[in-house]
């Protein structure tokens, strides 16, 4: 490929540099993730960015950036990663970006709390254990659009409120001409246009990611009203991965306000609709054969699929604070809904917290599902922190409990009684995390550091500060107490 279409074809600096300005670049803009998940950026005009750029790095402010530095020691140095030069899709002016790790200007060394460099970290402690050499992944994440999206709060009131053109709401609507053809709640799963009103933008977005280099699957309107939508990408590796969910998240809020949309994550924005989690597809290869698979095992597992997933359920509370890392994200995560609550795994019910796809016999697209996360995730630490917790599974033969291939809100009694759940809240996670992370510190992936800042940030900035407001629901409630 070239610069002109997609992502520059070369790795060395130079030539990326070359490439840009025969492609006709003017900036330069250099990304990196916060600890919560978020892309930063700053640009350069492209006669600023130099090859010693890639090695010496690029100066910024670490204070001003959530869950990094202290200001007494701001000074942080970015440095862009040739690999993932991409012409970006969705500006004006045309534009070279780049991914960059962070580093710590005076010691050089890699920053604990870049996230970017915990995946690379796992990556590497993967192929140190022998198990393997390459972990897939395949994220598929639900977001929604909507026409409006406002919400304040503040000392004498609280408020958001939603619109959307496909809202079932809005079906007896009068300001202008109605023309009906709406999703009704939790039918937006597969009608077509008109009732589905979004498959152009959809279709737009899905040809900029192209362009942007990350390869698409699939696009189609899911379950809620109101425009909620998934757009599936190709399988990659855990930092590539986590590079094209950035991507991703990127160029659909992009193409959605170009268009007088707004797209967000925000796991469950809707009452009584579904919400909008990322179910997470992953394997494990070595040699270029896919270790999950095997013609003897339940649904075409292997044994160490089988305790990669015992890792997985045994670790599931602590690995939802970073899986579904948002107060928000426990308003999704709650009986009925499909929602993947139950510690157990199956190859039908979508309940279950760990699904096995069974769409294929062929071995090599075996792999185990885990349903719980969101898109809300900052997908570095996330993978990541999946990685850890099936590795254990298979060093330690973690078995999961049996699966469970009936309907789970149909169990009565015992069998009923036996299943557990996932925590009902963010802070519930966070005490799991902090109770339940020496899986995490293996290989050095991650650092206590790191764990720490993470459940301090979430306590106190998001747990806490949502836990000092009045609901309005409390209102309806207690107000004639």
């Amino acid at each position: 490929m070239g610069i002109a279409t997609t992502t520059v074809s070369s790795t060395k600096p130079a030539e990326v540099l070359e490439q840009a300005r025969r492609a006709g670049v003017q900036v330069v803009d250099v990304r990196f993730i916060d600890l919560p998940g978020t892309w930063q950026h700053f640009s350069l005009p492209i006669g600023e960015l130099e090859e010693s750029s890639f090695t010496e790095g690029l100066g910024f402010d670490g204070s001003s950036i959530r869950g990094f530095q202290a200001i007494n020691e701001s000074d942080m140095l970015l440095i862009p990663d040739p690999e993932t030069a991409t012409l970006d899709p969705c500006l004006r002016i045309p534009t070279l970006y780049l991914v960059c790790d962070v580093i710590d200007p005076i010691t050089r060394e890699p920053y604990s709390r870049d996230a970017r460099f915990v995946a690379k970290k796992a990556e590497e402690h993967l192929r140190k254990t022998g198990i393997a050499d390459v972990s897939y992944w395949g994220p598929e994440a639900e977001f929604y659009i909507f026409n409006s999206l406002r919400f304040d709060q503040n000392a004498f009131s609280g408020y958001y409120f939603i619109d959307s053109e496909e809202g079932i709401w809005n079906s007896g609507s009068n300001g202008t001409a109605n023309l009906a053809n709406r999703p009704r709640y939790k039918e937006g799963y597969f009608p077509v246009p008109p009732v589905d009103k979004l498959q152009d933008l959809r279709s737009e977005i899905m040809l900029k990611l192209i362009e942007a280099g990350v390869p698409v699957e699939v696009q189609h309107h899911e379950v809620g009203t109101a425009g909620q939508a998934e757009i599936d990408m190709r399988f990659d590796s855990l930092t590539k991965m986590g590079d094209k969910l950035m991507t991703y998240k990127y160029v659909i809020k992009n193409v959605c306000a170009q268009n007088g949309y707004v797209a967000t994550f925000m796991p469950k924005p809707l009452f009584q609709d579904n919400g909008s989690g990322m179910h997470v597809h992953q394997s494990l290869w070595k040699d270029g054969e896919n270790l999950f698979a095997s013609s003897k095992g339940y649904a075409g597992l292997s044994q160490e699929a089988i305790w990669y997933i015992g890792g997985l359920l045994k670790h599931a509370p602590a690995l939802l604070a970073f899986c579904a890392p948002t107060t928000n994200s426990y308003r999704r995560l709650v009986p009925g809904y499909e929602a993947p609550i139950n510690l157990v795994y199956s190859k039908r019910n979508r309940s279950a917290c760990v699904r096995i796809p069974m769409y294929s016999t062929n071995p090599k697209t075996k792999r185990v599902e885990f349903r719980s996360p969101d898109a809300a995730c900052n997908p570095y630490l996330a993978f990541s922190a999946c990685l850890m917790a099936g590795l254990d599974g298979i060093q330690n033969k973690i078995e999961p409990p049996k699966p469970v291939d009936k309907d789970i809100y149909e169990l009565e009694g015992e069998e009923k009684a036996s299943i557990q759940s996932v925590p009902g809240s963010l802070g519930e996670s966070l005490a799991a995390l902090k109770a339940d992370h020496r899986f995490l510190l293996k290989g050095g992936v991650f650092t206590e550091d790191l764990v720490e800042t993470w459940i301090d940030y979430k306590q106190v900035r998001e747990v806490d500060q949502v836990a000092l407001r009045p609901h309005p629901w409390e209102f309806y409630l207690y107000h004639d107490a």
